[in-house]
């Protein structure tokens, strides 16, 4: 499994991995104080509900607060066994998915002891409950400093969930020949949860998306005299080569006082279509004085999501963006989509965000097209540094006629649309943003900043007919890998299937 460290942390890693044993089998302490309270384990598992196919959920005791700690966990047929190597908990792949297939439907009994100033304490049991649907098979991310200020290298990597196995799909030092200028690498996306069409961007130096397309590779430059960039944030049709962009002049604000920290806000946005097969960009929308950002589709391919801002009352208009960026707010809209002709129907409003004070933005539909998931906070499109960003989920069809209606009318509703009990999976206080849905519609995954509120993580809930059950952290193999990785989990995507193209044969296309 590859590792990321700092120079000064390579040797006490080396160290810890050295001195962890993830086949110790321990005996369980002969005597304890018992104590009604859960374990305050890292990262906190107790009592979530999981995939029958995901990676051990190994974890810890606070290292400065215990100096061992011994696990058992007990299936349901009675399957029975002990792990703790120091204050942490390591669990053996072959041992854990043994465990996993023998409680598919049911729960593992989990129950802990942590030794602390010579004592043995016993805490109240927990379950690990085993959902009877798997989660997709693989992850990607691009890993990032948390403030996006600078940058001397970035990656975006795979990993498999039902392991801990971490391949790299690119990197930014490969191809970068202006490290005066830098080069920036983001936006990887996928059509329909697979690689054979999918594309990122490369921007700054050597900039370009390169798209591969049935499995070819190419860099292709999407700017044309009439758009305002490139294509930025993307989504692949469902079933057709297209894939529709926001074109953004994006920018970034720092702050000093205000707790969230930095604002990333767009001065212009627009939405474009590319057709990969004729290389050519046509315009959705364009409206001078609004911002449209972040498409996404709908499963069946009928239907085109994004955000758009509301109109400025008129004295701001003229202003410096810097100077009201907190009055901007997103509303959910879509357009129908015929792709026979590549032609779209009339704006509709979807959901009217603004009109209860709020913005949502990061559209979502779900494989069945039941639901729709989105981020939302009180203003702006970058959730992700907000501290009141949550995610929200509604069924489509219980979103009131009158929030759909065509964009001259506005939602008159008294309340807003029912909406699904997400607090299983949303934190308190710190952003959670950029919701995504697996390929089967059973698991909702985020990004958030809830356990030191820098750097970005990934969490997963199960759904279940509407029903969310408690977050749970992407598991490492090692739980302390929290603490030394010293980068953010951005723009984390389900996949069903590896990214098969190396490094090496991406950085061909720099150079042809």
């Amino acid at each position: 499994m590859k590792r990321y460290f700092y120079p000064y942390f390579q040797l006490l890693a080396v160290a810890m991995l050295l001195m962890t044993s993830c086949g110790h089998h321990p005996d369980v302490p002969s005597e304890a104080s018992a104590s009604s309270e859960l374990p305050a384990i890292f990262p906190d598992y107790c009592n979530v509900t999981v995939p029958y196919n995901i990676a051990p959920l190994n974890f810890m005791l606070p290292a400065d607060q215990y100096e061992e700690c011994v696990a058992r966990l007990t299936t349901p047929d009675g399957q029975q066994q002990t792990y703790g190597d120091g204050v942490k908990v390591q669990i053996p792949e072959s041992e854990w998915h043994d465990m996993l297939n023998a409680s598919k439907g049911k729960s593992i009994k989990v129950e802990v002891w942590g030794k602390k100033e010579g004592k043995w304490l016993s805490f109240s049991p927990f379950e690990i409950h085993v959902a009877e649907h798997p989660i997709d098979e693989y992850l990607s991310y691009r890993l990032i400093e948390p403030s996006y200020v600078a940058w001397t290298y970035m990656e975006i990597d795979q990993r498999n969930l039902t392991s801990f196995e971490e391949k790299q799909i690119f990197n930014n030092e490969i191809t970068m020949n202006d490290r005066a200028k830098g080069q920036c690498i983001n936006c990887h996306s996928y059509q329909n949860y697979k690689t054979d069409n999918m594309l990122f961007h490369v921007r700054l130096s050597n900039a370009g998306t390169v798209i591969v397309n049935d499995g070819k590779i190419s860099k292709v430059n999407m700017k044309r005299d009439y758009t305002i960039s490139g294509g930025v944030y993307p989504s692949w049709h469902p079933t057709a080569k297209l894939i529709a962009f926001s074109t953004n002049r994006t920018r970034q604000a720092f702050h000093t006082l205000n707790p969230n920290k930095i604002e990333v806000y767009d001065e212009a946005s627009d939405l474009i279509l590319y057709d990969v097969a004729t290389d050519s960009v046509s315009v959705i929308s364009e409206d001078p004085d609004l911002l449209e950002v972040y498409p996404t589709w709908s499963p069946d391919g009928k239907y085109l999501y994004y955000c758009k801002s509301v109109p400025l009352p008129e004295e701001l208009r003229d202003k410096d963006i810097r100077s009201f960026y907190p009055n901007i707010q997103y509303n959910l809209y879509r357009r129908s989509f015929d792709v026979a002709s590549h032609t779209f129907g009339e704006e509709e409003l979807v959901y009217d965000a603004a009109s209860y004070d709020k913005s949502a933005t990061l559209p979502r539909i779900s494989p069945d097209g039941r639901y729709l998931l989105f981020a939302e906070g009180q203003y702006g499109c970058f959730h992700i540094r907000h501290n009141d960003g949550d995610i929200v989920c509604m069924p489509l069809d219980q979103i009131p006629d009158t929030c759909r209606a065509e964009v001259s009318d506005t939602c008159h509703a008294k309340e807003p649309p029912l909406r699904l009990d997400l607090s299983n999976l949303n934190s308190e206080g710190t952003p959670d943003s950029y919701p995504s849905w697996s390929s089967n519609g059973h698991w909702i995954m985020c990004a958030s900043r809830r356990d030191d509120g820098n750097y970005c993580r990934v969490y997963f809930s199960y759904f279940n007919n509407g029903k969310v059950e408690k977050a749970f952290m992407l598991p490492q193999e090692d739980p302390e890998q929290h603490f030394y990785l010293l980068k953010s989990y951005n723009r984390p995507e389900f996949m069903v299937e590896p990214v098969k193209i190396s490094v090496a044969e991406f950085s061909k296309v720099f150079s042809d």
